[in-house]
Protein backbone atom coordinates (compact mmCIF):
# COMPACT_ATOMS: atom_id res chain seq x y z
CA UNK A 1 0.00 0.00 0.00
CA UNK A 2 1.53 3.29 -0.85
CA UNK A 3 1.45 6.55 0.87
CA UNK A 4 0.76 9.95 -0.82
CA UNK A 5 -0.06 13.49 -0.33
CA UNK A 6 -1.71 15.97 -2.34
CA UNK A 7 -2.22 19.74 -1.75
CA UNK A 8 -5.74 21.97 -2.18
CA UNK A 9 -8.38 23.25 -0.67
CA UNK A 10 -6.01 24.90 2.18
CA UNK A 11 -5.12 21.66 3.41
CA UNK A 12 -2.49 19.06 2.75
CA UNK A 13 -4.50 15.45 2.26
CA UNK A 14 -2.88 11.86 3.06
CA UNK A 15 -3.94 9.03 1.05
CA UNK A 16 -3.57 5.47 0.25
CA UNK A 17 -3.83 3.67 -2.58
CA UNK A 18 -3.74 0.05 -3.56
CA UNK A 19 -4.35 -2.13 -6.42
CA UNK A 20 -4.51 -1.61 -10.01
CA UNK A 21 -7.54 -1.36 -11.92
CA UNK A 22 -10.43 1.41 -12.43
CA UNK A 23 -10.55 4.02 -9.70
CA UNK A 24 -12.37 3.42 -6.56
CA UNK A 25 -12.45 5.94 -3.68
CA UNK A 26 -13.10 5.32 -0.19
CA UNK A 27 -14.67 7.19 1.99
CA UNK A 28 -14.07 6.55 5.96
CA UNK A 29 -16.37 7.74 8.88
CA UNK A 30 -15.45 8.62 12.55
CA UNK A 31 -13.77 7.59 14.40
CA UNK A 32 -11.86 5.76 12.11
CA UNK A 33 -8.78 6.46 9.38
CA UNK A 34 -7.95 5.25 5.97
CA UNK A 35 -7.30 2.17 7.45
CA UNK A 36 -10.34 0.99 7.95
CA UNK A 37 -10.74 0.09 4.46
CA UNK A 38 -7.24 -2.16 4.88
CA UNK A 39 -9.25 -5.56 4.64
CA UNK A 40 -11.31 -4.45 1.57
CA UNK A 41 -8.39 -3.05 -0.12
CA UNK A 42 -6.72 -6.44 0.13
CA UNK A 43 -10.45 -8.15 -0.95
CA UNK A 44 -10.82 -5.76 -4.36
CA UNK A 45 -6.96 -5.44 -5.15
CA UNK A 46 -6.43 -7.58 -8.51
CA UNK A 47 -9.85 -5.78 -10.00
CA UNK A 48 -9.72 -1.78 -8.56
CA UNK A 49 -7.28 0.65 -8.00
CA UNK A 50 -8.43 1.54 -4.43
CA UNK A 51 -8.07 5.33 -3.12
CA UNK A 52 -8.60 5.85 1.20
CA UNK A 53 -7.70 9.53 2.15
CA UNK A 54 -7.64 10.68 5.73
CA UNK A 55 -10.48 13.15 5.36
CA UNK A 56 -9.92 16.64 7.18
CA UNK A 57 -8.45 16.60 10.38
CA UNK A 58 -7.88 13.09 10.66
CA UNK A 59 -4.66 10.92 10.88
CA UNK A 60 -1.85 12.73 8.82
CA UNK A 61 -4.16 15.08 6.67
CA UNK A 62 -4.52 18.78 7.91
CA UNK A 63 -6.29 19.54 11.15
CA UNK A 64 -7.71 23.48 10.43
CA UNK A 65 -8.37 24.77 14.12
CA UNK A 66 -12.03 26.10 14.45
CA UNK A 67 -15.27 25.03 13.86
CA UNK A 68 -16.20 26.54 10.48
CA UNK A 69 -13.53 24.23 8.37
CA UNK A 70 -15.43 21.47 9.02
CA UNK A 71 -18.39 22.43 7.32
CA UNK A 72 -20.29 20.44 4.78
CA UNK A 73 -19.04 22.13 1.94
CA UNK A 74 -15.25 22.48 2.99
CA UNK A 75 -15.35 18.41 3.22
CA UNK A 76 -17.29 18.36 -0.51
CA UNK A 77 -14.23 20.39 -1.34
CA UNK A 78 -11.99 18.17 -0.29
CA UNK A 79 -13.22 15.21 -2.06
CA UNK A 80 -13.35 17.43 -5.22
CA UNK A 81 -9.49 18.54 -4.83
CA UNK A 82 -8.25 14.66 -4.31
CA UNK A 83 -10.36 13.54 -7.70
CA UNK A 84 -9.07 16.66 -9.39
CA UNK A 85 -5.40 16.10 -8.22
CA UNK A 86 -5.62 12.51 -9.70
CA UNK A 87 -7.16 13.34 -12.82
CA UNK A 88 -10.77 11.58 -12.49
CA UNK A 89 -12.78 13.19 -14.15
CA UNK A 90 -15.62 10.55 -13.05
CA UNK A 91 -15.31 7.76 -10.33
CA UNK A 92 -16.57 5.24 -8.13
CA UNK A 93 -17.46 5.98 -5.01
CA UNK A 94 -18.28 3.96 -1.44
CA UNK A 95 -18.48 5.83 1.80
CA UNK A 96 -19.91 4.85 5.44
CA UNK A 97 -20.56 6.73 8.55
CA UNK A 98 -19.39 10.58 8.26
CA UNK A 99 -17.62 9.86 4.76
CA UNK A 100 -21.19 8.32 3.95
CA UNK A 101 -23.16 11.79 4.76
CA UNK A 102 -19.81 13.80 3.15
CA UNK A 103 -20.30 11.02 -0.17
CA UNK A 104 -24.04 11.60 -0.48
CA UNK A 105 -23.21 15.51 -0.36
CA UNK A 106 -20.52 15.12 -2.74
CA UNK A 107 -22.80 13.51 -4.96
CA UNK A 108 -25.68 15.78 -4.43
CA UNK A 109 -23.46 18.81 -6.05
CA UNK A 110 -21.49 17.29 -8.50
CA UNK A 111 -23.20 14.28 -10.20
CA UNK A 112 -21.57 14.59 -12.96
CA UNK A 113 -18.57 13.28 -11.42
CA UNK A 114 -19.57 9.79 -9.50
CA UNK A 115 -20.39 6.81 -11.84
CA UNK A 116 -21.40 4.53 -9.20
CA UNK A 117 -22.17 5.37 -5.46
CA UNK A 118 -22.22 2.51 -3.21
CA UNK A 119 -22.98 3.40 0.97
CA UNK A 120 -23.02 1.71 4.36
CA UNK A 121 -25.69 1.97 6.55
CA UNK A 122 -26.01 5.90 5.41
CA UNK A 123 -29.10 6.72 3.48
CA UNK A 124 -29.69 9.89 1.52
CA UNK A 125 -29.94 12.65 3.61
CA UNK A 126 -32.61 13.99 3.24
CA UNK A 127 -34.16 10.95 4.59
CA UNK A 128 -31.37 10.95 7.66
CA UNK A 129 -31.96 14.30 8.90
CA UNK A 130 -35.87 13.89 8.63
CA UNK A 131 -35.87 10.56 10.93
CA UNK A 132 -33.81 13.04 13.61
CA UNK A 133 -36.07 15.84 13.42
CA UNK A 134 -39.52 13.29 13.69
CA UNK A 135 -38.09 9.72 14.25
CA UNK A 136 -38.31 8.92 18.17
CA UNK A 137 -36.41 6.04 17.81
CA UNK A 138 -33.77 7.30 15.79
CA UNK A 139 -33.94 10.28 17.78
CA UNK A 140 -33.34 8.05 20.92
CA UNK A 141 -30.64 5.96 18.73
CA UNK A 142 -28.34 10.00 17.94
CA UNK A 143 -28.13 11.37 21.56
CA UNK A 144 -24.37 10.35 21.24
CA UNK A 145 -24.27 13.45 19.15
CA UNK A 146 -25.54 15.91 21.53
CA UNK A 147 -23.05 14.56 23.64
CA UNK A 148 -20.16 14.81 20.56
CA UNK A 149 -20.86 18.73 19.94
CA UNK A 150 -20.54 19.58 23.75
CA UNK A 151 -17.30 21.29 24.51
CA UNK A 152 -14.64 18.60 26.04
CA UNK A 153 -16.34 16.00 24.45
CA UNK A 154 -12.65 14.34 23.24
CA UNK A 155 -11.66 14.66 26.88
CA UNK A 156 -14.85 13.56 28.19
CA UNK A 157 -15.59 10.56 26.21
CA UNK A 158 -12.45 9.49 24.25
CA UNK A 159 -9.32 10.25 25.92
CA UNK A 160 -10.52 8.76 29.27
CA UNK A 161 -9.41 5.96 30.71
CA UNK A 162 -6.59 4.88 27.64
CA UNK A 163 -9.88 5.71 25.30
CA UNK A 164 -11.55 3.19 27.18
CA UNK A 165 -14.62 3.72 25.00
CA UNK A 166 -13.21 3.49 21.92
CA UNK A 167 -11.30 0.35 22.36
CA UNK A 168 -15.35 -1.06 23.65
CA UNK A 169 -17.17 0.44 21.11
CA UNK A 170 -15.01 -0.02 18.18
CA UNK A 171 -12.57 -2.52 18.53
CA UNK A 172 -14.35 -4.97 20.85
CA UNK A 173 -17.31 -4.62 19.22
CA UNK A 174 -16.23 -5.39 15.93
CA UNK A 175 -14.40 -8.49 17.28
CA UNK A 176 -17.85 -9.86 18.57
CA UNK A 177 -18.52 -9.72 14.58
CA UNK A 178 -16.02 -11.30 12.80
CA UNK A 179 -13.80 -8.78 12.22
CA UNK A 180 -10.29 -9.53 11.88
CA UNK A 181 -8.59 -6.54 13.81
CA UNK A 182 -4.54 -7.46 14.50
CA UNK A 183 -2.75 -6.02 17.93
CA UNK A 184 -0.52 -4.29 15.24
CA UNK A 185 -3.63 -2.54 13.48
CA UNK A 186 -5.00 -1.70 16.85
CA UNK A 187 -1.91 0.27 18.23
CA UNK A 188 -1.79 1.89 14.76
CA UNK A 189 -5.48 2.78 15.23
CA UNK A 190 -4.59 4.37 18.72
CA UNK A 191 -2.04 6.18 17.55
CA UNK A 192 -4.41 8.65 15.18
CA UNK A 193 -6.51 9.10 18.36
CA UNK A 194 -4.11 10.12 20.31
CA UNK A 195 -2.45 12.96 17.96
CA UNK A 196 -3.00 16.00 19.56
CA UNK A 197 -6.63 17.42 18.34
CA UNK A 198 -7.24 14.26 16.19
CA UNK A 199 -10.44 13.31 18.20
CA UNK A 200 -11.57 17.05 18.53
CA UNK A 201 -11.12 17.67 14.73
CA UNK A 202 -13.87 14.91 13.88
CA UNK A 203 -16.10 16.40 16.51
CA UNK A 204 -15.99 19.32 14.72
CA UNK A 205 -17.84 17.72 11.83
CA UNK A 206 -20.69 17.03 14.06
CA UNK A 207 -20.62 20.60 15.52
CA UNK A 208 -20.09 22.25 12.00
CA UNK A 209 -23.03 20.35 10.46
CA UNK A 210 -25.33 20.87 13.66
CA UNK A 211 -25.91 17.69 13.40
CA UNK A 212 -28.56 15.42 15.85
CA UNK A 213 -31.88 15.25 17.11
CA UNK A 214 -33.66 17.67 18.98
CA UNK A 215 -31.69 19.36 22.09
CA UNK A 216 -34.43 20.41 24.07
CA UNK A 217 -32.92 24.09 23.62
CA UNK A 218 -34.80 25.02 20.81
CA UNK A 219 -33.13 23.30 17.80
CA UNK A 220 -35.61 20.52 16.12
CA UNK A 221 -33.00 18.22 15.23
CA UNK A 222 -31.50 17.28 11.72
CA UNK A 223 -28.67 19.25 10.31
CA UNK A 224 -27.58 22.23 8.10
CA UNK A 225 -25.87 20.08 4.83
CA UNK A 226 -28.64 20.77 2.79
CA UNK A 227 -29.54 24.23 3.57
CA UNK A 228 -27.48 25.40 0.28
CA UNK A 229 -29.22 23.25 -2.06
CA UNK A 230 -32.14 23.51 -4.37
CA UNK A 231 -34.69 20.60 -3.83
CA UNK A 232 -34.73 19.30 -7.33
CA UNK A 233 -30.77 18.99 -6.23
CA UNK A 234 -31.79 16.15 -4.09
CA UNK A 235 -32.67 13.93 -6.96
CA UNK A 236 -30.29 11.05 -7.64
CA UNK A 237 -29.96 9.79 -10.91
CA UNK A 238 -26.99 7.91 -10.30
CA UNK A 239 -26.90 4.13 -9.77
CA UNK A 240 -26.98 3.73 -6.05
CA UNK A 241 -26.05 0.85 -3.62
CA UNK A 242 -26.95 0.73 0.01
CA UNK A 243 -25.58 -1.92 2.19
CA UNK A 244 -26.88 -2.33 5.53
CA UNK A 245 -25.99 -3.93 8.47
CA UNK A 246 -29.13 -4.95 10.45
CA UNK A 247 -27.29 -4.73 13.93
CA UNK A 248 -25.74 -1.33 13.41
CA UNK A 249 -27.73 -0.04 16.62
CA UNK A 250 -27.17 4.30 15.98
CA UNK A 251 -28.36 4.17 12.04
CA UNK A 252 -31.70 2.64 11.84
CA UNK A 253 -33.23 0.63 8.63
CA UNK A 254 -36.34 3.26 8.92
CA UNK A 255 -34.06 5.58 7.42
CA UNK A 256 -34.57 3.33 3.84
CA UNK A 257 -37.83 4.49 4.35
CA UNK A 258 -39.09 6.44 1.47
CA UNK A 259 -35.43 6.15 -0.01
CA UNK A 260 -37.33 5.28 -4.00
CA UNK A 261 -38.35 9.09 -4.22
CA UNK A 262 -35.19 9.98 -3.72
CA UNK A 263 -33.34 7.46 -5.61
CA UNK A 264 -34.90 5.65 -8.01
CA UNK A 265 -31.86 3.11 -9.61
CA UNK A 266 -31.66 1.97 -6.18
CA UNK A 267 -30.34 -1.95 -4.76
CA UNK A 268 -30.11 -2.58 -1.40
CA UNK A 269 -28.44 -5.63 0.12
CA UNK A 270 -28.60 -6.19 3.86
CA UNK A 271 -26.26 -8.13 6.08
CA UNK A 272 -27.66 -9.55 8.78
CA UNK A 273 -25.30 -10.46 11.24
CA UNK A 274 -23.43 -7.47 11.01
CA UNK A 275 -23.22 -4.38 13.11
CA UNK A 276 -21.64 -0.17 12.73
CA UNK A 277 -18.63 -1.72 12.00
CA UNK A 278 -19.40 -3.91 8.27
CA UNK A 279 -16.50 -2.90 6.35
CA UNK A 280 -14.21 -3.93 9.53
CA UNK A 281 -16.16 -7.35 10.52
CA UNK A 282 -17.46 -8.86 6.81
CA UNK A 283 -14.69 -7.29 4.39
CA UNK A 284 -15.36 -10.47 1.87
CA UNK A 285 -19.02 -9.48 1.61
CA UNK A 286 -18.80 -5.97 1.30
CA UNK A 287 -16.20 -6.69 -1.45
CA UNK A 288 -18.51 -9.42 -3.33
CA UNK A 289 -21.74 -7.08 -2.76
CA UNK A 290 -19.48 -3.99 -4.69
CA UNK A 291 -18.10 -6.24 -7.78
CA UNK A 292 -21.63 -7.04 -8.35
CA UNK A 293 -22.92 -3.81 -8.39
CA UNK A 294 -19.85 -2.79 -10.32
CA UNK A 295 -20.10 -5.18 -12.99
CA UNK A 296 -23.59 -4.27 -13.77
Amino acid sequence: MEHHYAEFNGIRMHYVTHGTGKPLVLLHGFPEYWGVWRGLMRELEREYQLIAPDLRGYNLTSRPQGVEHYRIQHLVADVRGLADHLGLKQFNLLVQDWGGLVGWNFLLRHPERVERFMTIDITHPALFLRDLRTNPQQQQASQYMLRFRQEGAAEAYFHADDFAAGRQNVFEDARKHGAQLTQEEEKEWLEVWKQPGAVTAGLNYYRATELGPPDGKGHPGGGNMLDDLRPEQLLVRTPVLVMWAEKDPALLQSGLEGIEQYVPNLTIRRVPDATHWLSLEKPAVVAQHVREFLAR
